[in-house]
């Protein structure tokens, strides 16, 4: 198909609403690479994080952040996966990540956000996105309890210090870890995240209806300063007009801070990087957006995810 589906990936192949569809590409691609391992532990993570977000955990309460969704979290595992296999398959002499790191970096995918879910009988915050600054943390203590039910426990002590590369809590450069090959691993897990979501087929229609409403519930809209609360982003439509300022940032921190592992997907893809095709889209779309003073968008339907 030459239109791409809303619903779809950058290739057009997978639905990521659907997180069997999503499960089974990762896990093809994980097979490609580990002929010869079992079944993985991310094979049960797909299945309690799907639960996870449904609301169907005990534990904690349905996902009400509609940025930070399912569909995000599955496409950001389904990013991670290509970036791994890319790496893998053009490393040279670099160190290899092997069956057990893929593991642990589709997990950690899987549940990067996972610190937007409320508790239930949580009392303290009406929704989710109230948890935005500390989301990282949360997920980081979140993963430490949860590694060790599904064969990952050598990784609990560590998984958390990954996640904190797809946030803002700590910056890259502080983060200390064990060995190099978990530094990769977060720099992959960085950048599935932030190519994952700029390549979405909606997404400057998906921070205008959904992202904005996160940063007024997390305090993000605003920002204290020595001099008093100054606005970031005065409402929907001013956040969009800064977005081609947000492609500038996320370049810089996507080359610097995170190595340039974005340039894995090309390898994965035998040549074109249709993450970065599908991101400089969205920057002319971004470009082409401003009309006088209004902003003219498509509307986005909330996604019914299977």
């Amino acid at each position: 198909m030459s239109y791409r589906r809303n619903d779809f990936d950058v290739s057009n192949r997978v639905n990521t609403t659907d997180p069997v569809s999503v499960k089974l590409e990762v896990s093809r691609i994980h097979q490609s690479l580990h002929a010869q391992a079992g079944i993985p532990a991310f094979a049960r993570a797909f299945d309690d994080v799907t639960a996870l977000y449904r609301g169907e955990h005990p534990g904690f309460e349905k996902c009400d952040t509609a940025y930070h969704d399912l569909q995000h979290v599955l496409e950001v595992s389904l990013a991670m996966a290509r970036l791994l296999d890319g790496y893998e398959r053009s490393r040279a002499d670099g160190p290899a990540l092997g069956d057990r790191l893929f593991q642990l970096g589709i997990v950690c995918a899987l549940f990067h956000d996972m610190g937007y879910l409320r508790r239930r009988g949580d009392r303290r915050h009406r929704r989710g996105a109230e948890y935005t600054r500390i989301h990282v943390s949360r997920g980081a203590r979140f993963l430490r309890g949860y590694l060790p039910g599904i064969g990952l426990a050598e990784f609990a002590s560590v998984a958390g210090p990954v996640l904190h590369f797809t946030g803002y809590e700590r910056s890259v450069a502080s983060i200390r870890l064990p060995h190099p090959r978990f530094r990769l691993l977060g720099s992959l897990l960085g950048s599935a995240d932030i190519i994952a979501q700029m390549s979405d087929r909606c997404y400057l229609e998906k921070c205008h209806d959904r992202l904005y409403p996160e940063f007024v519930d997390g305090g993000i809209a605003r920002r204290v300063t020595g001099e008093g609360e100054v606005t970031v982003f005065a409402s929907a439509e001013d956040l969009i007009r800064k977005a081609p300022g947000f492609f500038v940032t996320a370049s810089r921190r996507l080359d610097h801070d995170l190595g340039a592992a974005w340039q894995y997907a090309g390898e994965h893809f035998g040549g074109a990087n249709l993450y970065m095709e599908a991101v400089r889209r969205n920057v002319r779309f971004a470009e082409r957006l401003q009309v006088g003073d209004s902003i003219v968008l498509r509307r986005v339907p909330p996604v019914t995810i299977n």
